[in-house]
């Protein structure tokens, strides 16, 4: 399945404790890159995280982020400590005894650094939902992947419909390209008055005639579209595939360029270039 780079997916979760909303957004990048922003009380998700991106993607750089809100209604259970209290107590009726000045102010002891604490929500459960959602959001997040990629194919073919037309067109005018080069050869001795054994003569056709042959050059083209057709129905990741691909079209092309000897020929070149110009700037939003 073709997937593209590009996406963006989001997720939001309920809960007794509040809402989560998770995020995935992702562009074209050569490797897998992840980015991960989280809540300080969840950063220990982080590895589960990566994991989870790993085995479902292979490239593209990827932003994961998670909100989280805390419902205020559901409280924790304030704990005392007791044994720090009466100490700071102890210690401010010895410090009012010293200077025989101030209250004790019993607010004051309770804002002290541990002398209250919360009892310590479930976040393993809390962590549990978060990973649930995060699947449910990776799954849509890689369907918008697959319907991107399935977009970029569509593309990609018309352009190799596009390929095999013009390689169709140079064939069919290679044969009147021999003639009118004969031609244009036999017009060029005949105004320079040169004269040319039968052998000789036929030796220069040859000769001219493979210096412009771009039978294997096409073929190489016409087996190019064929293999990237193959390509594009693998299940797996193919994007540095298609992009192998595109530099053996290039190769092509140049060569067949450099070949030309009319306009019909260099026309079909350069249409040939910006097609496969056309498919190499789609690939590199594929997987």
């Amino acid at each position: 399945m073709i997937r593209s780079m590009t996406a963006f997916a989001q997720r939001e979760i309920k809960g007794t404790w509040g809402t989560a909303a998770w995020e995935l957004r992702s562009v074209n990048q050569r490797y897998l890159e992840t980015y991960i922003r989280l809540p300080e009380q969840f950063r220990g998700l982080e590895p589960a995280i990566r994991e989870r991106i790993r085995l479902h993607l292979t490239r593209g750089k990827v932003e994961c982020n998670l909100r989280f809100d805390m419902n205020p209604d559901v409280q924790s259970a304030l704990i005392l400590n007791e044994k720090l209290a009466k100490q700071l107590v102890e210690a401010a009726q010895w410090v009012k005894m010293q200077s025989d000045e101030g209250e004790i102010d019993p607010l004051a002891i309770l804002r002290w650094p541990g002398v209250m604490t919360t009892a310590e929500r479930d976040l393993d459960t809390i962590s549990a939902e978060l990973l649930s959602g995060l699947d449910a959001t990776l799954n849509g997040f890689i369907s918008v992947r697959e319907t991107e990629g399935n977009a970029l194919k569509t593309l990609i073919e018309k352009r190799l419909e596009g390929v095999s037309a013009e390689v169709a067109n140079v064939r069919q005018q290679m044969p009147a390209v021999l003639v009118w080069q004969r031609e244009r050869l036999l017009r060029k001795l005949e105004e320079a008055q040169v004269q040319m054994d039968g052998n000789r003569l036929e030796q220069e056709l040859v000769m001219l005639a493979q210096r412009i042959d771009v039978a294997e050059e096409l073929d190489r083209l016409n087996a190019h579209v064929k293999e990237t057709y193959q390509i594009l129905t693998k299940k797996e990741a193919v994007g540095r595939r298609l992009d192998f691909m595109m530099q053996e079209f290039n190769r092509e092309s140049n060569t067949l360029a450099s070949k030309s000897i009319n306009e019909s020929v260099t026309a079909s070149a350069i249409e040939l270039k910006v097609l496969i110009e056309q498919m190499r700037e789609q690939i590199q939003n594929i997987e």
